[in-house]
């Protein structure tokens, strides 16, 4: 594929000199005081205040770690006050007051994001929703969920399958990520081939705008033509325009009959054409499609102590999952697609799960490989997209620079890079690349950074597929968007939040 020469947009240069330092604390932020703290306890219960010795409060700052860092413990900021309000009426109270005051405000779900979007820069207050976690009402005919956006995605998901349905995203971090947080970010996830972007699946949201007021759009309708779609605005804003109290969710029936199969690929370019071979074979069934390369594999059952469902060793892994209502049919369908594909030498090894049990290690091995390779090492981590005939190529790439640079030795745990590996949703066009190291620091860092964005941008890709775009890639958004669309997301940022203090030096 031809590359094309990439012009970043203007501040893009000093990207690499900023990569590693915080953006400076903006003056026009007021510190808090005693003052402050004691306004808030009129509007939410003084319980929910986690304020230090710092502002007036009383709270240990080791209560205030899990809020002030990500949990790679990539980005750390230093908020002195934590407020964790039980209803939207609470939220608007607390953002009108912050406006007026000018305070800044970091709103918080789960904290499970990767790009430090939901955790403070510098001072910031942290609003974090995990006391809004009430499921407000669902329709079982219709499948519309409405919720609080505190509410944990697998609860969400335990929920609605009591009802015959399920959630329209799964992701790794299911058990500690907020629907709210989802939305925020536009997470997509391992669901996202079947049921698509949250932009299809969101129905109607009720956003609190810095200053106050509450943006009651909680529809529960699949249709409304009466202008402006506002609440697409959001979904995907990371928390810099609104924060988001409430989600409408349109959730799909629950597949009555699921199944999954392992295989084992000689090559990338093999796992595109069983990509091929997949969708001609179970198109209308096919709910998953993800890969992984052999270090992902050797990490994840090594840390999980699980064994691989295969005899040997390859050097990329693809699970396939079916989704239907006839099992027999579904299993048949499944079953012919790796025959084909081993007969045709595609693959060279392939297992179908026979239970629950299996197709739940099965997915083990592809969710767990975030935590494995967290375990193994300090952690680079880029979410990008990537036309899929490429789509590995950066990883070659990036190894190849590390190992001419002296950084890095295949096969060998020496040296300041213990892994460069791939793995991700093909049929997405999703690489989540992962460079394992034994600490994060610039000599590492700068082999990279920016050239991945750079290699992204050459093949017309995207330098945030599912993660967003947080602190760690605002000074790169260039790669992905043109001068005129950062100035015009810069416009719309002021029209929601012309004082700038919801989740500040964030997205743009």
């Amino acid at each position: 594929m031809q590359q094309r020469v990439i012009k970043p947009a203007a501040g893009i240069v000093l990207a690499q000199q900023r990569q590693h330092h915080k953006p400076a604390r903006l003056e026009s932020f007021k510190k808090l005081s005693n003052v402050d703290i004691e306004h808030f306890k009129k509007i939410v219960p003084a319980e929910t205040v986690l304020a230090t010795a710092a502002v007036g409060g009383k709270a240990d700052p080791i209560e205030l770690e899990g809020f002030n860092a990500d949990w790679l413990d990539k980005y750390r900021g230093n908020s002195q006050l934590v407020l964790r309000p039980k209803t939207t009426k609470e939220v608007s109270a607390i953002l009108k007051y912050c406006s007026e005051q000018r305070i800044a405000v970091v709103p918080q779900g789960g904290n499970t994001g990767l790009v430090g979007g939901s955790v403070p820069v510098h001072d910031e207050v942290v609003l974090s929703l995990r006391n809004m976690n009430r499921v407000r009402s669902y329709d079982e005919v219709s499948g519309v969920l409405v919720c609080d956006a505190g509410c944990v995605l697998e609860e969400l998901d335990n929920y609605v399958a009591e009802r015959g349905h399920i959630m329209p995203l799964d992701l790794g971090a299911k058990g500690s990520c907020h629907i709210g947080g989802n939305v925020a970010t536009n997470a997509g996830g391992i669901r996202f081939l079947r049921y698509g972007s949250l932009h299809g699946s969101v129905l109607g949201l009720e956003v609190v705008l810095p200053d106050g007021t509450v943006l009651d759009n909680l529809s529960t309708l699949r249709k409304d033509n009466t202008g402006y779609d506002l609440k697409q605005l959001f979904i995907g804003s990371e928390g810099t325009l609104g924060v988001i109290t409430g989600v409408s969710v349109l959730t799909p029936r629950r597949p009555s009959a699921v199944n999954v199969a392992v295989l084992g690929v000689p090559s990338y370019e093999n796992v595109q054409q069983a990509f091929k071979h997949a969708r001609q074979r179970c198109g209308e069934i096919l709910s998953a499609y993800e890969f992984w390369d052999s270090s992902c594999m050797r990490a994840v059952l090594h840390h999980q102590s699980l064994k691989s469902p295969l005899e040997a060793e390859y050097p990329f892994y693809v699970l396939v999952e079916t989704s239907g209502s006839e099992k027999a049919h579904d299993d048949e369908k499944l079953s012919a697609l790796l025959e084909e594909l081993l007969e045709q030498g595609i693959v060279e090894d392939g297992a179908l799960a026979q239970d629950d049990t299996q197709i739940s290690r099965m997915w083990m091995m592809r969710e767990g490989i975030p935590e494995s390779l967290g375990k193994t090492g300090a952690t680079y981590k880029y979410d990008v997209s990537i036309p899929i005939p490429v789509l590995y190529d950066v990883v070659k790439d990036i190894a190849k620079k590390l190992e001419k640079a002296d950084l890095y030795k295949p096969d060998q745990s020496s040296g300041p890079v213990k892994m460069v590996c791939g793995y991700g949703h093909i049929g997405d066009s999703n690489l989540h690349l992962n460079v394992v190291a034994d600490k994060f620091e610039d000599r590492v860092t700068n082999i990279f950074e920016p050239y991945v964005y750079e290699w992204v941008a050459s093949h017309r890709g995207s330098i945030s597929a599912e993660h967003g775009v947080g602190l760690m890639k605002r000074d790169y958004l260039g790669y992905s968007k043109s001068p005129e669309m950062i100035s015009y997301m810069k416009r719309i940022k002021d029209v929601f939040d012309p004082h700038h203090i919801l989740n500040p030096y964030k997205v743009v």
